[in-house]
């Protein structure tokens, strides 16, 4: 347990560290990187939610990532072009503020997830995972259809929204604000890990039988855990969105599904932390690997692959211990 809350310190005053000697050296292109890890890093702790505590293997978890983007790239392309959004008799204007943005993204995400959730969680097993892919692929299809905000192209957004009298443009300044979103997101899982509610789920995910002896209503617990797992996801979608300034149905495809699956696996599921650490590692081996050859994912499948079978734990586990905590 000290060893990997030791670990887990390490890993934090890295990504704080590592993103301040680059602005030192002036290597913007490595602030963005990082950028990107943490981003990537807040939507797997929002997948690990619900996969860590409540033992829900979903596919589909881009819908939300997607969600989020399509937020926030909604809102800004009509503030920016000074178009409202129109419709039947709702008139809604398009903000650049930050803090909306991410109200919206974070509250139209729950709304998604409670839907999506409430008929997902009817099923189990093997038919939850198909079903969440089932609505990703929907999603995408959707967005792939839907002319007035790029189709397949896509949806650019000239410049960064607002927040106070920050720089957004600014990498290490934009860093700072996902750092920050980060820290709070993993403070509040560890927190919820720990109350009355993360011990039911808990329980439920080892044996529901004994959770219903107790009055307690498992679907009721998944549920709760699905919505607050969709909403950090759709955080980090408004942030990613907002970070390359542009949002496509990419991002609600199965493949960022599988990339967030793998965040989490790498790192280790169950640990607070352990999405960080996957994050940071797919980033890394993209950065490295892909460099080297276009199939650098060949390499990824084999670490995988010994994660898989050699490191159960993920990174977290194989250095830490084999027993799984949350923290």
């Amino acid at each position: 347990m000290r060893r990997e809350t030791t670990l887990n310190a390490a890993l934090m005053a890295a990504l704080l560290a590592f993103p301040l000697w680059a602005y030192a050296v002036d290597e913007p292109f490595l602030i963005t990187l990082t950028t990107r890890a943490v981003v990537f890093a807040i939507a797997g702790v929002g997948l690990n939610f619900a996969l860590g505590l409540g033992g829900l293997v979903s596919f589909g978890h881009a819908v939300f990532f997607g969600i989020g983007g399509y937020a926030m790239g909604i809102l800004a392309f009509h503030a920016q072009s000074y178009t409202p959004i129109i419709d039947g008799w709702l008139v809604i204007e398009g903000t650049k503020s930050m803090p909306l943005i991410w109200l919206v993204a974070v509250i139209v995400s729950a709304i998604a997830a409670l839907g999506l959730g409430a008929l997902s969680l009817r099923t189990s097993g093997v038919y939850f995972i198909m079903i969440t892919l089932a609505f990703a692929q929907m999603f995408y299809f959707f967005a792939i259809s839907w002319p007035a905000y790029g189709g397949e192209d896509g949806l650019s957004i000239y410049v960064r929204n607002g927040l106070g009298g920050l720089n957004t443009m600014d990498p290490i300044q934009f860093y700072a604000i996902c750092y920050t979103w980060l820290v709070v997101v993993l403070f509040f899982v560890y927190r919820a890990a720990r109350s009355p509610f993360g011990l039911a789920l808990s329980a439920a995910r080892q044996n529901e039988a004994r959770v219903q002896a107790v009055g307690q209503v498992p679907y009721r617990l998944y549920l709760v855990a699905y919505v607050i797992s969709g909403a950090i996801t759709g955080l980090a979608g408004a942030l990613f969105a907002d970070l390359n300034r542009f949002v496509s149905p990419t991002m609600f495809s199965w493949q960022t599904s599988g990339e967030i699956m793998v965040f989490v696996i790498l790192g280790g599921v169950g640990r607070v932390f352990g999405p960080v650490a996957g994050a940071v590692l797919f980033i890394l081996l993209e950065h490295v690997l892909g460099g080297l050859s276009a199939y650098w994912h060949v390499y990824l499948g084999a670490i995988l692959l010994g994660v898989v079978l050699f490191a159960r734990g993920g990174l977290f586990g194989l250095i830490a211990g084999r027993e799984v905590a949350h923290d």
